[in-house]
């Protein structure tokens, strides 16, 4: 009898013993935890095709060069743009269902309509079927010959619908922007020593708007602070010009406020969303990036006035105002993607899983802009390949050995993209545009194996010359050949 409630007694201190030893590498565990995991299952997959070295060089001659004009299926990993490739979620699909397809009064708009207006705060929100057409609206409003348009710095199609109705873009970002190695937490910022001096020169009454894209997509997906938000808000107020952002990629820009602006790490993504739109008139936005959806625009405006002649606009080229060049279900998609990008799960995985494939390019000698942008991980060309000269297009070069290598395409942003004959861009960058909820971290490693074997051929590659061309937004369907 003693012998049994002795081992009892062991029993239960052996169980004790054991379960607090659970209970300190349950905790050992949370403290030491490093991987930020995907805050999602996968429940649909999609396979994709490998291709041989000689494949691959067979595809690329076809293409003349250019990755736009290689088929889907002959790409391995696909980082040409994070715009309408994200994969939508179960809630998003499910949301379809209750698309409303009617003409006028749509339920699915006004589903739409609730959510936009709670997270921004405006009134006019008019939809359309993807940025560009928000765009093009809005430029057709106010854009004119002799007019002038400043941004941080526009992106290909934003420049090329303010360029089409005679007004000039004009790019305004500091320095630091244009220093692929600074570590400025927002390089994205627009310097408004500049600003001011371009009010000056050319006078507020040929300047219709000032713009500030957010994130900054051509400067490496850069964010802007709220401080200069502000005090660009503020000098468009001194100066009576009406200030739009660029918002395509407002919930990572809020992100990178959160995260390192001084003031704002109590405060929610939410919150700085909406302080963000509060100091503004209007927004373009392409939902096809932070909407988490493959279609679909939204244009926000303050101005009645201003948003009558829009909707007159978009009746005109896009359809009523209560669909604007959607479907009821492609509304119903993004009134649910505006509420899982504002997730802070969502977002600290997005912006970590970007910064772990730059630090990892880095540790290993490969250059690229400084430091990891939101969306994307920028190559410097200029510092990749300084063999090549800027008017033969290294990042061009670039983006062909990378394909030829590997299968992976990502796209130009340099001299092809913003140069002309005789002017090269500002800077020579690779983008590698990361879909969202779309590639695992192995395919993201294989992406970083294909760059490094890149990096240690980069001698190899040859300069580019342009065969033929269309006068504007040329890098989408220009033809090249090897110099």
């Amino acid at each position: 009898m003693r012998l049994r409630d002795n081992a009892s007694r062991c029993r239960d201190i052996l169980r004790k013993v054991l379960t607090q030893r659970h209970e300190l590498r349950t905790n050992q565990f949370t403290i030491t935890m490093k991987t930020i995991i995907e805050p999602f299952r996968i429940k649909v997959v999609e396979p994709i095709r490998l291709t041989t070295p000689q494949q691959r060089e067979a595809i690329i001659q076809k293409a003349r060069l250019n990755v736009f004009s290689i088929r889907a299926r002959d790409v391995l990993i696909d980082l040409l743009t994070d715009s309408g490739t994200s994969a939508m979620s179960s809630e998003q699909w499910s949301a379809m269902m209750h698309g409303d397809e009617s003409y006028a009064g749509s339920e699915s708009f006004f589903r739409l309509y609730d959510q936009v207006q709670e997270m921004t705060g405006f009134e006019h929100i008019l939809p359309t079927h993807q940025g560009r057409a928000s765009e093009r609206i809005l430029f057709d409003l106010l854009g004119s010959a002799g007019k002038v348009v400043p941004n941080n710095s526009h992106f290909d199609t934003t420049r090329a619908n303010i360029e089409r109705t005679g007004a000039a873009a004009v790019d305004l970002v500091i320095d630091e922007g244009y220093d692929p190695q600074s570590r400025h937490p927002f390089k994205g910022n627009m310097d408004l020593g500049k600003f001011e001096a371009l009010i000056e020169r050319v006078g507020a009454d040929r300047i219709p708007l000032c713009m500030l894209t957010v994130t900054n997509n051509s400067g490496g997906g850069q964010p802007v602070s709220m401080k200069n938000i502000r005090e660009v808000h503020d000098v468009c107020r001194t100066h009576q010009i009406p200030f739009f952002l660029d918002a395509c990629r407002f919930a990572e820009n809020a992100y990178f406020i959160q995260q390192r602006e001084p003031g704002y790490a109590d405060r929610s993504v939410t919150s700085i969303v909406h302080e963000m739109f509060d100091l503004s008139d209007g927004a373009t936005i392409s939902a096809k990036k932070d909407g988490l959806v493959n279609i679909g625009g939204l244009l926000l405006l303050r101005d009645a006035a201003l948003a009558q002649q829009a909707r007159n606009n978009l009746i005109l080229t896009e359809g009523f105002p209560t669909y604007g060049g959607l479907a009821g279900r492609d509304l119903d998609a993004l009134a649910q993607g505006f509420r899982e990008v504002l997730d802070e799960h969502y977002l600290d995985y997005r912006i970590r899983s970007i910064a772990y494939l730059g630090e990892k390019l880095i540790e290993h000698g490969v250059p690229i802009l400084e430091p990891p942008g939101g969306h994307a991980i920028y190559l410097d060309a200029k510092r990749l390949c300084p063999h090549i000269e800027p008017l033969q297009f290294p990042a061009q070069a670039i983006t062909i050995g990378l394909y030829r290598i590997a299968g992976i395409r990502a796209v130009e942003i340099g001299s092809v993209m913003f140069g002309n004959d005789d002017t090269p861009a500002d800077m020579e960058l690779v983008r590698l545009a990361i879909p969202r909820r779309v590639y695992t971290q192995s395919h993201i490693d294989y992406v970083i194996e294909a760059i490094i074997e890149l990096f240690a051929k980069r001698h190899e590659l040859r300069g580019i010359r342009i065969v033929d061309a269309p006068p504007a937004l040329r890098h989408f369907t220009a033809t090249f050949e090897e110099i």
